[in-house]
């Protein structure tokens, strides 16, 4: 049944994520992270992208939580906990979950699938670790090169300057 939420709007209560077939299965958010489909908490409401009139009456915008802690347990490294949580931004709760929504499609399931996608990308440029830079001196010769093309410019741009024939 729908609730009545701010400014009279209906919204669906908090629906846990539904797996008619298994009951107890998992998903895999990304490359070796599995979560029970019970860590992702589902909540649908009136969304304000497309759909005409349709818009006023569907709930269509999905909006998905899951605890941190869900990924930890699923198999998310500590390293890549540390970049999620950067990563994450203002999309981690206080309350250690992260939250993402969709209204960007007519249905609900795509915004469902949108969500979830979302949560992948996420995931997956956490786990990628990035390449630690090593500092760099350039060359002499690419030092000398760099002196000559400046050398060059400013014998080009004094040239103009001189007149050049023109009065």
């Amino acid at each position: 049944m729908a609730e009545s939420g701010p400014e009279g709007l209906h919204i669906n209560p908090i629906v846990p994520a539904q797996s008619a077939s298994r009951p107890g299965a998992r998903l895999e958010l990304a490359p070796g992270i599995l979560v029970p489909e019970s860590a992702l908490r589902f909540q649908y409401a009136r969304s304000s992208g497309p759909g005409g009139q349709n818009v006023n009456k569907v709930n269509t915008k999905a909006e998905a939580w899951v605890t941190v802690a869900a990924l930890t347990s699923g198999g998310l490294p500590q390293r890549a906990l540390e970049r999620l949580i950067t990563l994450a931004g203002r999309r981690l709760t206080e309350a250690g979950e992260i939250h993402i929504a969709s209204d960007t499609h007519r249905t609900q399931r795509a915004n469902r699938e949108a969500v979830i996608d979302r949560l992948r990308e996420l995931l997956v440029a956490a786990i990628h670790e990035p390449k630690a830079r090593r500092k760099r001196k350039p060359s002499r010769a690419a030092k000398q090169r760099r002196l000559e093309s400046k050398r060059h410019r400013s014998e080009i741009k004094g040239n103009r300057r001189a007149g050049g024939g023109r009065e």
